[in-house]
């Protein structure tokens, strides 16, 4: 508490109470008030930090869908085998059945 009345006093004899009273309404609209406060700031951050995961998620992906696609195009037996899981493809003399 003494140290507050120190910088209380310090700043009551170095500056006016009009210019202490400026002083305070900018600080309170650069960091509150203002487009660039303090809140909005923050919520900044989290929604970089929110965007910068996604980037991670989406890189490992193409990695994953990169070798996904050399291999279809290196072996064919791994294109029948992509066609029979995901288009549903069989051979003329195949029957499929579904199990979800």
């Amino acid at each position: 508490m003494k140290f507050f009345r120190l910088i209380f006093n310090y700043l009551t004899t170095r500056y006016t109470k009009v210019q202490l009273i400026v002083i305070l309404v900018v600080i309170i609209f650069g960091f509150f008030i203002s487009d660039s406060s303090i809140f909005s700031r923050l919520s900044h951050d989290a929604k970089i930090m929110e965007l910068n995961g996604q980037i991670e998620y989406y890189r490992e992906q193409a990695v994953q869908d990169r070798e996904k696609l050399e291999q279809l195009q290196d072996d064919r037996e791994h294109i029948e085998k992509f066609a029979r899981e995901n288009y549903l493809m069989k051979r003329p003399d195949e029957d499929i059945f579904i199990i979800e």
